[in-house]
């Protein structure tokens, strides 16, 4: 994957030969296009591993509408450009600010740097799990700190054999921010959550395939290629009902388990009143594969 600062380069130079359409950010930061039922969202700051700015917070304001709102996107892939994840917040940035005395955001006060992280993390991470379609995080390297976190917001994972997962918040003596407190043990359990945030390993694909951090691990050569693939073998699956299903598992950790079945009979009766479980059941009796139209 070559970082080009081009809205539609990284799509182009990524996927070579792939006929996409646009996803307009509206930056150059974090670009996108969507392939057949896949859209793409990647992070486009190579020349700092892909590290967050305010770029990268505005695309994900402007694109994440236009998912929501598309019916023929059934999946969403976030990845990045020129090898790396995203490294998180800028160090060196945040290092140059401090020279001097100087706060992160120059002359602001505590109130409207707390107010400022909270509207980006809504804008990102809240957004990316609200989104209605299922969110793929496809690491083809390092992800660290808030572009872990970003990663966990995600519903499923997958990496390169040479992605490198690290919290990273403890090495710059911060607390950690996009989520990593919620979404970290609710995947690998609370105390190895803390080992992961106090600690701050250096975890390998492997590990974090073990860890249950990620569902998939893929081969470095033709990632990109592998990557798209494994999301597109996703989008062909019955799209209403996916929705429903992330609903459903979104839901079930804030509610009392009546409340969930009542919200799982609703959501189950909705999907069998569809086309596509029409045409699913069709499809098994007959024993061909469903042809599905989200409908």
């Amino acid at each position: 994957m070559r970082g080009t600062k081009g809205r539609m380069a990284g799509c182009t130079e990524f996927y070579k030969g792939e006929m996409m359409a646009e996803l307009n950010t509206g930056q150059t930061d974090l670009i996108g296009c969507i392939e057949g039922n896949v859209a793409i969202l990647s992070f486009n700051r190579p020349e700092v591993r892909n590290a967050l700015s305010e770029g990268v917070y505005a695309g994900f304001e402007a694109a994440l509408p236009q998912i929501a709102a598309n019916p023929n996107v059934h999946v969403v892939m976030v990845t990045g450009e020129g090898g790396a994840f995203c490294a998180g917040g800028d160090v060196k940035q945040m290092n140059a600010s401090h020279v001097g005395g100087g706060s992160v955001v120059a002359g602001s006060s505590i109130e409207d740097r707390v107010q400022g992280i909270r509207q980006r993390q809504n804008s990102v991470s809240a957004a990316l799990r609200k989104l209605p379609q299922p969110v793929v995080a496809a690491l083809p390297g390092a992800a660290a700190g808030a572009g872990l976190s970003i990663a966990l917001a995600a519903d499923l994972r997958i990496a390169a054999e040479r992605a490198v997962l690290v919290t990273a918040f403890s090495n710059i003596g911060a607390s950690g921010d996009f989520g990593s407190s919620w979404f970290l043990p609710r995947l690998v359990g609370e105390a190895k959550a803390k080992e992961l945030m106090f600690m701050s390993p250096r975890l390998s694909a492997e590990e974090a395939f073990e860890m249950g951090l990620l569902n998939a691990v893929l081969p470095d050569d033709n990632f990109a290629r592998g990557a798209l693939m494994w999301c597109q073998e996703l989008a062909a699956r019955a799209p209403i009902a996916l929705r429903y299903m992330k609903e459903n598992i979104n839901r079930a950790g804030d509610v009392q388990l009546q409340a969930a079945l009542d919200a799982e009979g609703t959501a189950m009766i909705r999907t069998m009143s569809t086309a596509d479980h029409r045409e699913a059941a069709a499809a098994f009796v007959e024993k061909r594969a469903p042809r599905f139209t989200g409908q």
